[in-house]
């Protein structure tokens, strides 16, 4: 089955598998194909629980892989789903990393880094030189431990309490990284405090960069509004929610607040 990205109906999917990855986050693979790009995302749907936004990890021939982590209503309903079972997808959707540079740093906080996974494997296909920076809470909540194992990606991982890798924020690695190699350009998902961080060193650095944002979406192609972003009026399902550097430089709202879903500021 091949899905066109510009239908607004779900198309029923089977859920392939589901593989843990972390605690509380797992993998759910569909099959079929959609032909997403890194950065692009879906609207998974489940009946009676509603629609909602989610990035691709995955994507393989026939098949395609979306991340979740367990959090809320939604998801719970999700996790409790079994191999067989059947839900809506809707998407792709976005605009995607652009995939530029030779010798590129990503940066991902929590499960962020899941459509940043996405984004390494295809360049690391081409043989560029791909620094993958994961940071968590915990080890417990880092992901994608041997997924890159032998790719040609230099992973580097960070958590708060010291349990794997550095001890402290992964843009402190980021920092680390930029004094000592020359990056041609850093792509960010994750918490909008840490991609807040990134956005910041860049800046002081002169180094292209882009960044996922994650806003309140409930149709998923720029028909309801509600992602709009203060200050430009894009919104991040159709404009987004793949912005670079110099774009949010004119997004009023980034590292201050977003909207929650009846338009008033929630705090990041």
């Amino acid at each position: 089955m091949t899905f066109s990205r510009h239908s607004e109906k779900p198309v029923i999917f089977r859920i392939k598998e589901i593989i843990p990855e972390a605690r509380d986050i797992s993998t759910f693979w569909f099959d079929g194909d959609i032909k997403a790009k890194p950065g692009q995302f879906v609207m998974l749907w489940i009946p009676g629980a509603g629609l909602k936004p989610f990035g691709v990890s995955y994507q393989e021939k026939g098949m395609f892989g979306l991340t979740i982590r367990k959090v809320g209503p939604f998801t719970e309903k999700l996790f409790a789903m079994e191999a067989g079972d059947m839900v809506g997808i809707q998407g792709p959707y976005g605009r995607a990393f652009s995939e530029k540079g030779e010798k590129v740093a990503l940066v991902g906080g929590g499960y962020g880094t899941a459509p940043l996974a996405f984004l390494a494997e295809e360049l690391a296909k081409e043989w560029r030189q791909v620094y993958f920076i994961i940071g968590a809470a915990t080890k417990d909540l880092l992901l994608y431990g041997e997924r890159f194992r032998n790719r040609n990606v230099k992973m580097i991982y960070s958590t708060d309490d010291g349990s794997l890798g550095h001890k402290g924020f992964c843009t402190d690695c980021l920092l680390s990284l930029l004094s000592n190699e020359r990056i041609d350009r850093v792509y960010c998902c994750g918490p909008e405090m840490m991609m807040m961080k990134a956005f910041e060193i860049c800046a002081d650095k002169g180094i292209p960069a882009e960044f996922s944002l994650e806003r309140h979406m409930k149709c998923g192609f720029g028909v309801c509004g509600s992602c709009a972003l203060d200050g430009t009026g894009w919104r991040v399902c159709t404009d987004g929610p793949v912005f670079t550097l110099d774009e949010l430089k004119k997004v009023t709202e980034f590292g201050k607040y977003k909207r929650d879903g009846a338009g008033g500021r929630a705090k990041l």
